[in-house]
């Protein structure tokens, strides 16, 4: 029998390199150009106030609750108690200590917020699911009645309540409107970067992983137990510059105004702006922000007066619990999810639709 010989070429092969360009996000930057340049050039100090301001405050909260309930599956309805820590923590720190200045107490406040948030995450690591969320709610009452109890949190006042002494940043004053809208958006934008290559790295994947199966995920070698924790404290960190930033733009702010309704109203953000997205945040928070809004024009435009505001705010409560349930069982991935769906068949159409 006759050997076949193989030889292997003297010259490399050289093929040529298929480089994939990456996509240039225009939707993205268009919707930053509007936030920085149009915002503050046409809108007046109502819809900063009213509208923009609190719609990033909410987002960047349910930013937070997001990688601890979406990305991590720890169920939590204790996200207002969190930030209260960052509320008065960064009252503490200003009035206290002012040569940190805004930023640094700030930052401070965020800190302080992951160790206590760390500190009741670590019952995860024992209980999860519905014991879990109990936890949490018993983090939510402790921490109210902490800040209503000891009266050094909001300096021995007789109303309870905390005000943000003057805000400035290098010496430029931040009380106008324009100013702390801006820095707001800057924080937020900031914040949110960094959640996004967060979720993608090594770090979200575990989370993701300990979401969807938790013991598997501990069978492939992830430290469960310690990824919990850090998401724990991670989450509290966005909560606590949330709550911080509330505080600051409230002017002032109570134990009360981080009451369980407001760890509600986090929670609807995502599950209606839709859990495991980073985008769904800003949806849902929008949508909780305009929402009222719509609810009393249309309401005035339908009845004329003829129906009270407190009617209206349990109108906008039934409303808000029936889009719960609805997109519990129709939709768990919420409003982000009906969009891209709709982005999807738009780019079809009109072929197929």
């Amino acid at each position: 029998m006759s050997k076949i010989s193989y030889s292997l070429p003297l010259e490399p092969v050289t093929a040529p390199l298929r480089l994939h360009k990456r996509k240039v996000p225009w939707a993205l930057l268009g919707v930053l150009l509007i936030a920085f340049a149009a915002v503050p050039g046409l809108g007046n100090d109502y819809w900063l106030n009213a509208i923009f301001i609190p719609f990033l405050v909410l987002s960047l909260a349910g930013l937070g609750l997001n990688l601890l309930t979406g990305y991590t599956g720890q169920t939590s309805v204790g996200a207002a108690g969190f930030m209260a820590v960052g509320a008065f923590a960064t009252y503490g720190l200003l009035l206290r200590v002012p040569e940190l200045g805004l930023p640094l107490s700030l930052l401070g406040a965020g800190v302080i917020s992951a160790l206590v948030g760390w500190l009741f995450g670590l019952p995860s690591s024992r209980i999860k699911g519905f014991y879990l969320m109990v936890t949490t709610l018993a983090a939510q009452f402790f921490l109210e009645w902490l800040f209503v109890k000891f009266p050094w949190f909001y300096n021995n006042g007789a109303s309870g309540t905390i005000s943000a002494p003057h805000l400035t940043l290098l010496g430029h004053d931040l009380n106008n409107p324009v100013d702390r809208y801006l820095l707001t958006l800057v924080t937020v934008v900031i914040l949110t970067w960094v959640a996004v290559n967060l979720v993608k790295s090594q770090v979200g994947r575990n989370w993701m992983a300990i979401r969807d199966m938790d013991t598997a995920a501990a069978v492939v070698g992830i430290a469960v137990v310690r990824y919990k924790h850090l998401a724990f404290a991670i989450s509290s960190f966005y909560l606590g510059i949330a709550g911080a930033w509330a505080f600051a733009y409230l002017g002032t702010a109570s134990a009360g105004s981080f009451d369980i309704n407001r760890s509600f109203q986090i929670l609807f953000i995502i599950i209606i702006g839709g859990m495991g997205s980073i985008a769904g945040n800003f949806v849902g928070a929008a949508f909780i922000c305009l929402l009222p809004i719509f609810l009393d024009h249309a309401g005035q435009a339908l009845f004329g007066g003829a129906v009270d505001a407190g009617q209206l705010q349990n109108l906008q409560k039934i409303i808000f619990g029936v889009l719960i349930i609805v997109f519990l069982i129709k939709e768990p991935e919420g409003l982000i999810r009906l969009l891209k769906n709709a982005q999807e068949r738009l780019a079809r159409w009109p072929l197929r639709f």
